[in-house]
């Protein structure tokens, strides 16, 4: 009990530092498993791991430790990895692969061909290990997994080109890297450890594909049907769609050994891209599942290795050899050859080839697979955990301690952030997301209404389904990217909330809401007047300008006084609302309290408003009758 306990504490712990320092959770997990397992041995009176998670018998009095006896600790293991699989099958929509470039594509196919095909060779003529072992090596390191990339891309402003490459190659690769080794690890069972293509490992291959593709997909839309006509009560949805998960798993499995990981993949891949009612919802449990599985995962694979494991890495010259030609040579290999006809510069290629740390995936199938191989008494077996795992601590420390510094000196950090996130996609708001994107801003609508996201969805915003006070939008990779966040809901608490919770994050370079009726009815300057994004229109004033009018204007200014002029017409015209001041080179400030404030006579401004158009000031022909004067 102590141990299972102790597991799930470090664990969460392990999570919780990660998030405070800013650095992927994998480090700490692995260090912690460490720490507890093969290191604690050296200390401990009687030479036994604090955790065992394989239970065994101690002394003489058949004393037993540990947690899962015979092959429990493998079917937890892979059933973990079938869990994390789905959740990461659920993130993958084609919508968002189309909009991406060229070069990721490229990268998953051109580049994880290179580093198995390079990785396999290395293993075999550097660590001296067998032809199939040194290929299941090098498919288990193809991945870079988005649970590592994630706090990378979050804490270090990288520009647009370079974050949605990491972003899409780790999501995509992590499924791709474990068919691949599901499938060399089948080769290695089916051949009777040669290497000979027999027909029965190609059988293998081709039931492997068909069963686990074929019931992925249909079961993935018959999940679909279940969850869209409420088959489910609400309250049991998040485990049924679990059970359902880990059946599929276990079906496909029985029917092709190790299909059951791309059943999982196909499922989630077809939920994702189906407009499946709750799926936000559904993705958050997952998530959370997928947290927790992680954490006990990587603490009981790395306290389950040995010293003798370890001592293969320190002893022999070896492992470290394979390991800097692994992330010296392979992956800026891959990288460069997969983006030769692409857009990136060769600074962006050069940070990209830096930064490729492995996550769960590779440790988690490495062990599993590890384990399995070296039971049967496989040549080199026991190289496989404790190489993948070298992979995967080393990219990870490397790429978490230095990745910022390379960022910097390659210059491949944004300068700003121009992104807008706009929260509430009602209907002005949208109005004024499209208006932002014809001015060349990258916008983002934010709703927990999923019909508001589509209908900002058809207008070309970029939308995301979500409740602020449910989600963790620090979270969302295609936010990245935002410096600007106007907060346009019709709930004064949800706007003060949003300023709250994600001003620091997500804005840099302005945090606005909407104003409220008391603070409307003060006329004068508030508390929180630097974020207020009109001193005097409130949500239910511009819902009825847009209802009058749903158009955006530009009125050019030619003087201080005229901008006065306007904003007085403005204010007794119902239905026109300034919204922004434009400046000659194309920046948009909501109008502060102090209007006098902005000099408007050095260049060549605009008022940007919403509604009805304004009639022109007697300041507007004074300036014009003094141009043609001169």
């Amino acid at each position: 009990m102590e141990e299972l306990a102790g597991i799930i504490i470090l664990g969460i712990f392990a999570q919780w530092f990660a998030w405070r320092v800013k650095i992927p959770a994998i480090l700490p997990l692995i260090v912690i498993g460490l720490l507890v397992g093969p290191i604690s041995a050296l200390f401990t009176a009687d030479g036994e791991k604090l955790i065992s998670p394989i239970y065994h018998l101690v002394g003489e009095d058949g004393e037993g430790r540990g947690l899962f006896p015979g092959q429990s600790l493998f079917y937890f293991v892979s059933l973990a990895i079938g869990v994390i699989l789905f959740e990461g099958g659920l993130t993958l929509q084609f919508r968002e692969v189309r909009e991406t470039q060229r070069s990721i594509l490229r990268l998953i196919s051109i580049g994880s061909l290179v580093t198995f095909v390079g990785a396999g060779l290395a293993a075999h003529f550097i660590m001296g290990l067998g032809w199939s072992i040194s290929f299941l090596f090098a498919a288990l390191i193809i991945v870079t997994g988005p649970t590592v990339i994630a706090p990378i891309l979050q804490n270090i402003p990288l520009n647009r080109n370079v974050s949605t490459v990491l972003k899409w190659e780790g999501i995509l690769i992590d499924p791709l890297g474990a068919l691949v080794a599901v499938l060399v690890f089948e080769f290695i069972r089916s051949t009777d450890h040669g290497i000979g293509f027999t027909g029965e490992a190609l059988r293998t291959f081709v039931q492997i594909i068909i069963y686990g593709g074929t019931l992925g997909f249909l079961m993935g839309y018959a999940l679909f049907h279940i969850i869209k006509r409420e088959l489910v009560p609400h309250y049991l949805l998040n485990v049924f769609i679990l059970a359902y998960v880990l059946f599929i798993f276990v079906v496909s499995d029985q029917l092709a050994h190790e299909s059951g990981l791309l059943a999982v993949v196909v499922m989630g891949l077809v939920l994702a891209n189906k407009d499946v009612p709750r799926i936000k919802e559904i993705l958050s449990f997952k998530e959370s599942l997928s947290v927790l599985l992680i954490s006990i995962l990587f603490i009981l694979l790395a306290a389950n290795m040995n010293m003798d494991e370890l001592r293969l890495l320190t002893e022999d010259w070896r492992p470290l050899a394979l390991f800097g030609f692994v992330i010296l040579v392979l992956r800026p290999l891959s990288v460069f050859l997969s983006t030769a006809r692409g857009n990136l510069s060769v600074n962006e290629k050069v940070f990209i080839s830096w930064v490729g740390p492995r996550g769960i995936v590779a440790a988690g199938i490495a062990s599993l697979f590890g384990l399995n191989l070296v039971a049967d008494g496989v040549p080199g077996a026991e190289y496989i955990t404790p190489l993948v795992f070298m992979i995967v601590l080393g990219t990870v420390l490397i790429n978490a301690t230095t990745a910022r510094l390379v960022a910097r000196l390659l210059g491949v950090i944004q300068d700003t952030s121009s992104g807008v996130l706009i929260l509430g996609a009602n209907d002005f708001a949208v109005t004024i997301g499209k208006y932002l994107k014809e001015q060349g801003r990258e916008v983002f609508m934010v709703d927990s209404n999923g019909s508001n996201i589509r209908r900002a969805q058809d207008q070309g915003l970029r939308g995301i389904v979500a409740n602020i006070y449910n989600s963790d939008l620090s979270d969302e990779y295609d936010l990245l990217d935002v410096g600007y966040m106007l907060a346009l809901t019709g709930s004064n608490d949800v706007n003060a909330y949003a300023i709250r919770r994600y001003e620091d994050i997500f804005g840099e370079r302005g945090a606005f809401r909407l104003i409220t009726a008391e603070e409307m009815k003060s006329r004068g300057a508030t508390e929180d007047s630097a974020h207020i994004f009109s001193h005097a229109d409130d949500f239910i004033n511009l819902s009825e300008a847009h209802r009058e009018a749903a158009k955006i204007h530009e009125h050019e200014l030619y003087s201080q006084r005229e901008l006065l002029d306007l904003l007085v017409i403005a204010r007794e015209e119902k239905y026109s609302i300034p919204l922004f001041i434009k400046s000659p080179d194309g920046q948009l400030n909501p109008i502060p309290y102090d209007v006098e404030s902005i000099d408007v006579d050095s260049g060549n401004y605009s008022l940007v408003y919403l509604g009805v158009e304004l009639p022109e000031t007697a300041s507007q022909p004074q300036v014009e009758e003094g141009k043609k004067a001169l």
